[in-house]
């Protein structure tokens, strides 16, 4: 069988493209109109369409007018996306999206073509390969206007290319014309075998399109979409807090978990080892999700949150992960993929952090649920939850660990100090025998720690054995129960920016005797902590400064990855990265106020 790779989809850099989701799943959109990435049913799925990473499977329409120039923008408030070509024959516009909210083992794809001057004609190639292009695809067959066929455990269904023909190589190809002013719907369900939707065969139907009405799913799904994104007001970057609020519905499962990308194997570093997968729920990642949604003044996101990390805690106690599949399964095993990978890279599926233990984790959760707790949001199972956490911090606050960065365990001084902040935040508004408790248990760690993880220079070093800066030892005390204007957390700021910012990026860590940016890019949620940490200080024209340098990181479609490599101008990993959109956000509203 012919591979569509040999169709000519080309790749391109990661800021060109955009990205779409339901909650359930995501799917990743190239500037030429081709959807080049979706895993189903579900985010930790094998793909369906794996082109991003040089594999087999896709989804194209574009114009076959030439010369033409494509761009794109998003509905306000919502992951639909409008691509965008001129032509010399005229303005084309295909508007994609998943319906949303999106259903257990069902995705359907949205694709409205529209001739906005002129009449319009357009090339349409869909090939779904499930396993990563890896699996065989069956015979189609065309019933009452609806092509159905099968891929591995994935069926599929079509309408809206009743003339197209479906090629030997398992293809369905094929052209429309729309007239001008006017549009065409295509849409595409995609179904686990045995789940809703295509198994059902199509002369066992009244009408084997009647569910797959486009107007009925367009409207659907932009009325959900209203009714989860606030209408953002007052903030110092009102699009940037829209937009993660978009994102952050897009990327949470109904069942609570919030991935913290939608890709895996997208390089950190060219032709490196760092290739991850990203299509898991870190429980930190999250905690930054909940914390913005609680600086708006928002709940959804932030009893999401507490929500699904609270049943972790009640299920695993003080061997919590670091991370899980959004339904709360345990994270695969790491594995090499069968496909070439993006350019400069080694791709992989699971993640090695389901081996890890994470000491800061408990100290996130426990200052997340003091959020909660604030606005009287943290219900009982929310309350033993955060014993289980500050019971588990008890135990293993002395125990190495792999820390933020998720390296060798060492005695990471930031995974004290998330502790530490999170036992006084939550003790804040917790009943008095568990508040006089946690208190002692903070004073008891931070004693420790200023002992042995204090520099002669007054500010937080990274381990007790290594005297270097961390980018990571300014979050502590963003999120309570330090005094962000104590001198210690001062000259930790100062301290990272003397030895970690380079010509306005910002980078984790010093990689020995190595140049800044040589082993890796400048890490986005490290320069967006430095905008929120100055910001704290009462350095706001310095923070502005850091903000609007991390806000112009981003892709064509407002999208950030992890980092940014400055000589290349080139996003770098997995995307669309919520934790990031997370903190830029909430340097948005506090800058606001």
């Amino acid at each position: 069988m012919a591979r569509l790779a040999e169709r000519e989809i080309a790749t391109y850099p990661l800021r060109d493209y955009a990205f779409c989701a339901d909650g359930e799943r995501g799917m990743v959109v190239g500037p030429d109109g081709t959807i080049v990435w979706l895993c189903a049913p579900r985010w930790d799925s094998d793909a369906v369409f794996s082109r991003l990473l040089a594999g087999d499977g896709g989804f194209s329409i574009s114009p076959t007018a030439t010369p033409r120039v494509s761009g794109g923008y998003y509905e306000p408030g919502t992951l639909i996306w409008h691509t965008t070509w001129t032509t010399g024959a005229g303005d084309v516009e295909c508007v994609d999206a998943l319906a949303y909210p999106g259903e257990d083992g069902r995705a359907i794809i949205l694709r409205r073509i529209q001739a906005l001057d002129e009449d319009a004609v357009v090339d349409v190639c869909l090939a779904p390969r499930a396993g990563f292009g890896a699996a065989d695809v069956t015979p189609a067959h065309l019933d009452d206007g609806a092509w159905t066929w099968s891929t591995g455990d994935i069926d599929v269904r079509v309408i809206g290319l009743e003339g197209a023909q479906f090629t030997t190589d398992g293809a369905l190809v094929g052209t429309v014309a729309v007239p001008a002013g006017g549009s065409h719907d295509v849409v595409v369900e995609l179904a686990a075998r045995g789940g809703s939707g295509v198994r059902e065969a199509a002369a066992d139907r009244p009408n084997p399109t009647g569910d797959l009405d486009p107007d009925a799913l367009w409207s659907r799904t932009r009325q959900a979409w209203s009714e989860v994104v606030p209408e953002v007001r007052g903030t110092a970057a009102d699009a940037n807090v829209t937009k993660f609020y978009a994102l952050a519905h897009g990327l949470t499962s109904k069942h609570g978990g919030m991935v913290a990308a939608a890709t895996t194997g997208l390089p950190e570093r060219l032709h490196g080892p760092r290739n991850y997968d990203y299509r898991y729920a870190w429980i930190r990642d999250q905690c930054f999700t909940g914390h913005t949604d609680a600086a708006y003044g928002g709940h959804l996101l932030l009893d999401g949150a507490v929500s699904f990390i609270a049943a972790r805690l009640l299920a695993d106690g003080e061997n919590l992960k670091p991370a899980y599949t959004v339904v709360g399964e345990p994270v695969s095993e790491e594995r090499p993929l069968p496909v070439p990978g993006y350019p400069g890279s080694t791709p992989i599926a699971g993640n090695h952090a389901n081996e890890q233990f994470q000491l800061d984790g408990f100290g996130e959760v426990l200052a997340l649920f003091a959020q909660a707790a604030r606005v009287g949001r943290l219900d009982d199972d929310g309350w033993e939850a955060a014993r289980i956490a500050a019971g588990a911090i008890g135990a293993r606050w002395d125990e190495p660990d792999a820390g933020i960065w998720e390296l060798d365990d060492r005695w990471w001084t930031h995974s004290r100090l998330a502790c530490i902040g999170g036992l006084r935040s939550i003790a804040d508004y917790a009943p008095d025998d568990d508040a006089r408790q946690w208190r002692d248990l903070a004073y008891s760690i931070e004693a420790r720690v200023q002992g042995t993880c204090v520099t002669a220079q007054g500010a937080w070093k990274r381990a007790q054995d290594d005297d270097a800066p961390d980018a990571a030892l300014i979050i502590p005390a963003l999120r309570g129960g330090f005094d962000p204007q104590s001198t210690t957390n001062s000259r930790t700021v100062d301290a990272v920016l003397r030895d970690l910012a380079r010509d306005g990026h910002l980078y984790r860590f010093a990689h020995g005797a190595e140049e800044l940016g040589s082993t890796e890019g400048a890490f986005l949620v490290c320069e967006a902590s430095m905008a929120l940490a100055l910001l704290r200080l009462g350095r706001r024209e310095e923070a502005w400064r850091w903000f609007e340098r991390v806000r112009g990181r981003v892709g064509a479609a407002g999208l950030f990855s992890e980092e940014w490599n400055p000589l290349k101008h080139e996003m770098r990993g997995n995307l669309p990265q919520a934790f990031v959109h997370a903190i830029v956000a909430q340097v948005a509203i506090e800058l606001g106020r």
